[in-house]
């Protein structure tokens, strides 16, 4: 005996449809999130400002768009540099150590992991990006107000030249961001040569249009120094504003070593030098991996037939 074939009204399937795949959106891991407590962000930019302690730039009137990042961001109060001088804060926050480089002299050539070639290797992508850089690709050792010992990308042979930059050539489209870009101001910009006024207009000028965009594109900006201004403890100001950041003050310790790793275990990297033995920031993130799925919407009532 055949019986009659169940006949499902449309508006029904229609409902049913979107009932799973609601269901199976809250199965499927969130492209935002990686492992490791952390997000997984689109595009995370690192800018990094010279010779200025903590105190000096939070809280100063003469820094207000610093202190603006800090207020809606993630202010890290106990955050510290590794040494002194310059260049080789610059190399433990790239590489996970200073290559045996502990003052300012240059050339240098190394081979050895840092986040670049990580994030090469892993097929994602990297560009260094250095205000007054001569040329793309340049490995001169100063050339007016650029230096390479601010410069660490220019050191290794694993990354390759098209990835050094002048900051011209910094997307004014973020989506053609790569995945991590660094951004070094020049010497005065900077605050090596020039004042604290001088790179806090030159940041909001040259990174608040990234920023403001970051908030809704799952990006991130983190703000730092290479180092204080040689004053007991070597605490600088580091920052970090974007759609997966919660804003607040956190007291934790952290250090160049830490920021490196954050980012790695954003991408699931290995973990260069010391990066290995750092704790990556985990209480900063607004969503944090693991989260619960958000609630199902409501059921709506079905259409009636007439």
């Amino acid at each position: 005996m055949t019986g009659t074939p169940l006949r499902i009204p449309r508006p029904v399937l229609f409902m049913i449809s979107i009932l799973l795949l609601g269901a199976l959106s809250t199965l499927a891991p969130s492209s935002a999130q990686a492992a490791n407590g952390v997000p997984r962000p689109d595009h995370v930019v690192i800018v990094v400002f010279e010779n200025t302690s903590e105190s000096s730039i939070i809280g100063n009137p003469q820094a207000p768009y610093f202190n603006q990042l800090a207020n809606t961001g993630a202010n890290f109060t106990n955050a510290h540099a590794i040494e002194h001088p310059s260049q080789p804060n610059y190399l433990d926050l790239f590489s996970g150590s200073n290559q045996g480089v502990t003052d300012d002299s240059c050339p240098h050539t190394f081979s050895t992991a840092n986040e670049g070639s990580q994030l090469l290797a892993a097929k994602l992508t990297f560009t260094g990006y250095s205000e007054n850089l001569p040329a793309a690709g340049s490995t001169t050792c100063s050339s007016g107000n650029y230096a390479r010992k601010h410069n660490p990308w220019a050191n290794f042979t694993n990354i390759p030249a098209a990835d050094n930059q002048p900051f011209t050539a910094f997307p004014t489209d973020f989506t053609h961001l790569p995945t991590v870009s660094w951004v070094v101001p020049n010497l005065c910009n900077d605050m090596h040569n020039c004042s604290i006024a001088t790179g806090d207009t030159w940041l909001k000028a040259h990174l608040d249009a990234y920023a403001q965009w970051a908030k809704t594109h799952n990006s991130i900006l983190i703000t730092t120094f290479d180092e204080n201004d040689g004053s007991g403890g070597n605490q600088i100001a580091t920052i970090f504003n974007g759609q997966p950041v919660k804003t607040g003050n956190y007291s934790e310790t952290i250090s160049h070593f830490s920021v490196l790793r954050t980012i790695e275990d954003m991408y699931g990297l290995p973990h260069a030098g010391a990066a290995a033995s750092a704790t990556p920031i985990t209480d900063i993130w607004a969503t944090p991996t693991g989260a619960p799925p958000s609630a199902p919407r409501p059921v709506q009532p079905l259409p009636r037939h007439r």
